[in-house]
C-alpha cells in the first residue's frame, strides 16, 4: 500500500510518500512545498494545490494521512494552516484517496509508544523505521513521514 503523509502548513508543507509491504515501510519520495511569504493567501494556496496534485499524480498513493491541527495560542497561524489543510483534503479527495487524520499525540504514540515524545525522538524513529542513513530534513518532511508511518501501523 502506498501512503502519502502530510504535515500541513502555508509557508512550508511537508509531504512524505511510503510504500508498505508485509509490515516493512520504504521511502518513495519526501520533501516540502514552499510558498513565498510575500504572496497573498490565495496564491499560496494555489501553489500548494498545484504542487500537491502533481506529487499525488506522480507517486500514486492510495491513502493520505494528515496531521490534525493542535494550536493553543496563535489563532492567526491556526487559521492559515487550516486553509492549507483544507486544500490538502480537497486535493486528496479529488484524487480519490482514502483520507485519514491523526493528532500529534496519536503520531507520537504510534512511533515511540510515548505520547509526550519530543521531535528528535520522532525524527530518529522515522529514520530507523524507513532504514534511512540520516534524519529527513526539514522537520516538516520528517513530520509528514511520521504521519504516513502512523497510518501504516494503524492499518495492521
Amino acid at each position: 500500500m502506498r501512503i502519502i503523509g502530510i504535515d500541513p502548513g502555508t509557508g512550508i508543507l511537508g509531504f512524505g510518500v511510503i510504500e508498505v509491504d508485509k509490515n516493512k515501510a520504504q521511502l518513495v519520495d519526501a520533501g516540502v512545498i514552499r510558498t513565498p511569504s510575500h504572496e497573498d493567501d490565495a496564491k499560496r494556496l494555489e501553489i500548494i494545490y498545484d504542487e500537491l496534485t502533481d506529487i499525488i499524480a506522480s507517486t500514486k498513493p492510495v491513502a493520505m494521512s494528515v496531521e490534525k491541527l493542535f494550536f493553543s495560542q496563535n489563532v492567526t497561524t491556526a487559521m492559515t494552516v487550516s486553509q492549507a489543510r483544507g486544500i490538502v483534503l480537497l486535493a486528496g479527495r479529488q484524487a480519490g484517496l482514502a483520507i485519514y487524520e491523526y493528532t500529534p499525540l496519536q503520531i507520537k504514540q504510534a512511533l515511540t509508544g510515548y505520547g509526550r515524545a519530543d521531535k528528535k525522538q520522532i525524527q530518529e524513529m522515522v529514520k530507523t523505521i524507513l532504514g534511512l542513513k540520516t534524519v529527513p530534513k526539514p522537520d516538516d518532511c520528517a513530520d509528514a513521514l511520521a504521519a504516513a508511518i502512523t497510518h501504516s501501523m494503524t492499518m495492521r
